[in-house]
Protein backbone atom coordinates (compact mmCIF):
# COMPACT_ATOMS: atom_id res chain seq x y z
CA UNK A 1 0.00 0.00 0.00
CA UNK A 2 1.48 3.39 -0.46
CA UNK A 3 2.72 5.24 1.85
CA UNK A 4 0.43 7.80 1.24
CA UNK A 5 -2.31 6.17 1.47
CA UNK A 6 -1.29 4.45 4.37
CA UNK A 7 -0.97 7.59 6.51
CA UNK A 8 -4.73 8.69 5.45
CA UNK A 9 -6.26 5.09 6.61
CA UNK A 10 -4.88 6.04 9.94
CA UNK A 11 -5.74 9.37 10.09
CA UNK A 12 -9.69 7.89 9.56
CA UNK A 13 -9.04 5.13 12.42
CA UNK A 14 -7.59 7.59 14.62
CA UNK A 15 -10.70 10.02 13.75
CA UNK A 16 -13.46 6.94 14.34
CA UNK A 17 -11.98 6.16 17.30
CA UNK A 18 -11.50 9.70 18.50
CA UNK A 19 -15.13 10.16 17.80
CA UNK A 20 -16.31 6.78 19.46
CA UNK A 21 -14.69 7.60 22.92
CA UNK A 22 -16.13 11.33 22.50
CA UNK A 23 -19.48 10.06 22.19
CA UNK A 24 -19.18 7.73 25.70
CA UNK A 25 -20.49 9.53 28.77
CA UNK A 26 -19.29 9.26 32.11
CA UNK A 27 -21.64 9.00 34.63
CA UNK A 28 -20.24 9.23 38.75
CA UNK A 29 -22.54 7.39 41.09
CA UNK A 30 -23.44 9.91 43.99
CA UNK A 31 -23.78 6.89 46.62
CA UNK A 32 -23.14 3.15 46.47
CA UNK A 33 -24.75 2.32 43.24
CA UNK A 34 -25.59 -1.17 42.69
CA UNK A 35 -25.43 -2.91 39.12
CA UNK A 36 -27.90 -5.54 38.43
CA UNK A 37 -27.79 -8.41 35.30
CA UNK A 38 -31.36 -6.51 34.21
CA UNK A 39 -33.21 -3.44 33.48
CA UNK A 40 -35.21 -3.51 37.27
CA UNK A 41 -34.80 -4.23 41.06
CA UNK A 42 -36.00 -7.92 40.43
CA UNK A 43 -33.07 -8.91 38.77
CA UNK A 44 -29.62 -10.03 40.85
CA UNK A 45 -26.80 -7.63 41.92
CA UNK A 46 -23.57 -8.32 39.94
CA UNK A 47 -21.50 -5.78 40.76
CA UNK A 48 -21.46 -1.86 42.91
CA UNK A 49 -20.35 1.25 41.75
CA UNK A 50 -19.13 3.04 44.98
CA UNK A 51 -19.68 6.44 46.19
CA UNK A 52 -17.96 8.90 43.61
CA UNK A 53 -17.12 6.10 41.34
CA UNK A 54 -17.19 6.62 37.58
CA UNK A 55 -18.75 4.37 34.79
CA UNK A 56 -19.60 4.55 31.33
CA UNK A 57 -23.18 4.86 30.15
CA UNK A 58 -23.73 2.18 27.25
CA UNK A 59 -27.40 3.55 26.64
CA UNK A 60 -31.07 3.97 28.40
CA UNK A 61 -34.23 2.37 28.10
CA UNK A 62 -36.94 4.50 27.34
CA UNK A 63 -39.84 5.12 29.35
CA UNK A 64 -37.78 3.68 31.93
CA UNK A 65 -35.04 4.64 35.20
CA UNK A 66 -32.38 1.83 34.12
CA UNK A 67 -29.13 2.74 32.50
CA UNK A 68 -27.15 -0.06 30.60
CA UNK A 69 -23.56 0.84 32.18
CA UNK A 70 -20.01 -0.58 33.03
CA UNK A 71 -17.61 -0.38 35.29
CA UNK A 72 -14.36 -2.10 35.87
CA UNK A 73 -14.93 -4.56 33.24
CA UNK A 74 -18.38 -5.21 34.66
CA UNK A 75 -21.80 -4.38 32.73
CA UNK A 76 -25.59 -4.53 33.82
CA UNK A 77 -27.90 -2.21 34.70
CA UNK A 78 -27.89 0.54 37.56
CA UNK A 79 -30.45 2.88 38.62
CA UNK A 80 -30.28 6.77 36.66
CA UNK A 81 -31.73 8.79 40.00
CA UNK A 82 -28.39 8.05 41.48
CA UNK A 83 -25.61 8.58 38.61
CA UNK A 84 -24.53 12.09 37.82
CA UNK A 85 -23.05 13.77 33.98
CA UNK A 86 -21.95 16.20 31.91
CA UNK A 87 -25.02 17.02 29.36
CA UNK A 88 -25.40 19.94 27.71
CA UNK A 89 -22.05 21.91 29.48
CA UNK A 90 -23.66 21.00 32.99
CA UNK A 91 -23.81 18.49 35.64
CA UNK A 92 -27.31 17.03 35.50
CA UNK A 93 -28.53 13.76 37.69
CA UNK A 94 -28.66 11.52 34.75
CA UNK A 95 -32.65 10.13 35.08
CA UNK A 96 -33.63 14.50 34.35
CA UNK A 97 -31.54 13.52 30.79
CA UNK A 98 -32.41 10.45 29.91
CA UNK A 99 -32.93 11.72 26.18
CA UNK A 100 -29.69 12.47 25.75
CA UNK A 101 -28.33 9.26 26.03
CA UNK A 102 -28.69 6.15 23.26
CA UNK A 103 -31.35 4.07 23.37
CA UNK A 104 -30.94 0.67 24.89
CA UNK A 105 -32.91 -2.65 25.09
CA UNK A 106 -33.03 -5.79 26.86
CA UNK A 107 -33.97 -9.24 26.17
CA UNK A 108 -34.12 -11.52 28.99
CA UNK A 109 -32.93 -14.64 29.08
CA UNK A 110 -34.50 -17.72 27.55
CA UNK A 111 -35.95 -20.08 30.20
CA UNK A 112 -37.89 -23.72 29.63
CA UNK A 113 -41.30 -23.49 30.54
CA UNK A 114 -41.61 -24.94 34.37
CA UNK A 115 -38.02 -25.33 35.08
CA UNK A 116 -37.51 -21.65 36.37
CA UNK A 117 -39.55 -19.79 39.26
CA UNK A 118 -41.40 -16.45 38.31
CA UNK A 119 -39.82 -13.51 38.24
CA UNK A 120 -40.38 -11.67 41.97
CA UNK A 121 -43.23 -9.58 42.01
CA UNK A 122 -42.79 -5.52 42.35
CA UNK A 123 -44.99 -4.36 45.07
CA UNK A 124 -44.56 -1.18 46.07
CA UNK A 125 -42.22 2.05 45.75
CA UNK A 126 -39.00 3.17 47.57
CA UNK A 127 -39.04 7.00 49.00
CA UNK A 128 -35.95 8.11 46.75
CA UNK A 129 -32.87 9.46 49.03
CA UNK A 130 -32.86 12.89 49.34
CA UNK A 131 -29.75 13.49 51.53
CA UNK A 132 -28.06 16.43 50.44
CA UNK A 133 -25.52 16.60 53.45
CA UNK A 134 -22.80 13.81 54.77
CA UNK A 135 -24.10 10.55 54.40
CA UNK A 136 -24.16 8.22 56.90
CA UNK A 137 -21.26 5.89 57.58
CA UNK A 138 -22.11 2.63 59.04
CA UNK A 139 -20.00 0.16 59.99
CA UNK A 140 -22.18 -2.80 61.20
CA UNK A 141 -20.73 -5.30 63.33
CA UNK A 142 -19.83 -8.87 62.02
CA UNK A 143 -22.35 -10.22 64.30
CA UNK A 144 -24.78 -8.20 62.85
CA UNK A 145 -23.97 -9.38 59.43
CA UNK A 146 -24.45 -13.14 61.12
CA UNK A 147 -27.86 -12.50 62.39
CA UNK A 148 -29.45 -10.98 59.25
CA UNK A 149 -28.10 -13.29 57.07
CA UNK A 150 -28.70 -16.39 59.39
CA UNK A 151 -32.40 -15.48 59.52
CA UNK A 152 -33.35 -14.03 56.42
CA UNK A 153 -37.14 -12.69 56.30
CA UNK A 154 -39.85 -12.62 53.51
CA UNK A 155 -38.17 -10.64 50.53
CA UNK A 156 -39.53 -7.42 49.06
CA UNK A 157 -39.16 -5.56 45.88
CA UNK A 158 -39.94 -2.23 45.52
CA UNK A 159 -39.52 0.12 42.26
CA UNK A 160 -36.72 2.10 42.81
CA UNK A 161 -32.76 1.26 44.15
CA UNK A 162 -31.97 0.69 47.96
CA UNK A 163 -29.30 3.23 48.50
CA UNK A 164 -28.33 4.92 51.84
CA UNK A 165 -30.44 7.16 52.71
CA UNK A 166 -33.58 6.27 51.19
CA UNK A 167 -36.71 5.50 52.65
CA UNK A 168 -38.26 1.92 53.47
CA UNK A 169 -42.42 2.18 52.96
CA UNK A 170 -44.34 1.65 55.87
CA UNK A 171 -45.84 -1.31 54.01
CA UNK A 172 -42.93 -3.19 54.66
CA UNK A 173 -42.27 -4.75 57.87
CA UNK A 174 -39.16 -4.62 59.80
CA UNK A 175 -37.36 -7.10 61.64
CA UNK A 176 -35.29 -6.80 64.84
CA UNK A 177 -31.73 -7.64 65.40
CA UNK A 178 -31.19 -8.59 68.97
CA UNK A 179 -29.60 -6.03 71.06
CA UNK A 180 -28.67 -3.93 68.12
CA UNK A 181 -30.27 -0.35 67.14
CA UNK A 182 -31.42 -0.85 63.32
CA UNK A 183 -33.86 -3.17 62.18
CA UNK A 184 -33.70 -5.06 59.17
CA UNK A 185 -35.42 -6.32 56.19
CA UNK A 186 -34.75 -8.18 52.35
CA UNK A 187 -35.40 -5.98 49.85
CA UNK A 188 -34.60 -5.66 46.04
CA UNK A 189 -32.72 -9.29 47.16
CA UNK A 190 -30.17 -8.22 49.19
CA UNK A 191 -30.71 -7.33 52.98
CA UNK A 192 -30.71 -4.05 54.26
CA UNK A 193 -30.30 -2.49 58.13
CA UNK A 194 -33.29 0.18 58.32
CA UNK A 195 -33.27 3.20 61.03
CA UNK A 196 -36.71 1.75 62.74
CA UNK A 197 -37.68 5.49 63.46
CA UNK A 198 -37.23 7.12 60.35
CA UNK A 199 -37.23 4.03 58.06
CA UNK A 200 -34.34 5.68 56.30
CA UNK A 201 -31.46 2.31 54.93
CA UNK A 202 -28.57 2.56 57.45
CA UNK A 203 -26.38 0.01 55.32
CA UNK A 204 -26.70 -2.04 52.36
CA UNK A 205 -25.17 -5.89 52.66
CA UNK A 206 -23.90 -6.93 48.74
Amino acid sequence: MPLRKSILLAGLMAAALSTTASAAIIASATTSLSIRSGPGPQYPVVAAIPERGRATIIGCIEGSLWCQVSFNGRQGWAYSKYLTAQLSGRSLVVSEGLAQFPAATYTAPAVTVGSAAPPPVVTGTIVDRTVTGEPLVLTPPATVRDYVVGHPVQPVYLNGEVVVGAGIPDEVTLAPVPGYQYDYAYVNGVPVLVEPQTREVAYVYR
